[in-house]
């Protein structure tokens, strides 16, 4: 079961991530159909991945009958740590840095050397972003650890806190990013981070609501075994 859901969803996430990025990059794909397709060239958008791994979920874990947030809990850990490691491919595609610094700032928030060379891109420093995010996934990947272990930590809620820490970070990396997807004359990664930081908020207080103290517990035993195919 886990490895059929993942299949689709995996697929279905790259299709969502290059989809959303093709969609805020229109007005140039419109004009240039067939490079929708060259996926080797970039242009790949984490939260269409988000979003569309999740509908894949959603509709796989209906078709079988048993708990979409179960399964999104189980899978945020691995999500997170993920993009803690992908953002490194911005590191070596010389790609979605942040804005215009200098050496000593750099120095001074100790990062390190060679991430500042990678940083100095045509005589000029940028801010490593993809550094920044990459650190706040890893962190996010052990609170999410050490949440899962939590005695009355209830279904769905880790998966909501995964939409909350991860909305946080992103919002306040991208303000310093130079490459966003805009939506008018606002960055839409802050857009979206902001609605999932909303949505997984809302998440956590009503699914820690649901039931009695003891009631829909992440370490009880549900329906998966009842699975057939």
């Amino acid at each position: 079961f886990m490895f059929n859901l993942a299949f689709w969803t995996i697929l279905a996430a790259f299709v969502g991530a290059r989809l959303y990025y093709v969609v805020f990059n229109w007005s140039y794909y419109s004009s240039n159909l067939i490079d929708i397709i060259k996926i080797w060239e970039g242009g790949l958008a984490i939260h269409g991945g988000i979003i569309a791994g999740f509908i894949a979920i959603l509709l796989y874990t209906k078709k079988y009958q048993v708990r979409t947030f179960k399964f999104t809990d189980i899978l945020v850990p691995s999500l997170i740590i993920g993009q803690a490691i992908g953002r490194w491919g911005n590191f070596f595609n010389g790609e979605a840095h942040g804005a215009v610094t200098t050496l000593e700032n750099l120095q001074k928030l100790r990062i390190p050397e060679f991430i500042i060379k990678g940083m100095n891109i045509g005589g000029v420093y940028y801010h490593p972003t993809f550094f920044y995010e990459s650190l706040w996934c890893l962190l996010g990947f052990i609170v999410l650890l050490i949440v899962r272990r939590l005695k009355y930590i209830k279904v769905g809620q880790l998966t909501s806190i995964y939409l909350m820490w991860y909305s946080v970070g992103r919002f306040f990396i991208e303000a310093s990013r130079t490459d966003s997807l805009m939506l008018g004359s606002f960055k839409m990664a802050q857009v979206i981070s902001v609605a999932l930081f909303i949505l997984g908020l809302v998440l956590f207080v009503v699914l820690g609501q649901k039931g009695s103290k003891l009631d829909n517990l992440y370490g009880e035993i549900g329906n998966e075994e009842d699975i057939r195919f």
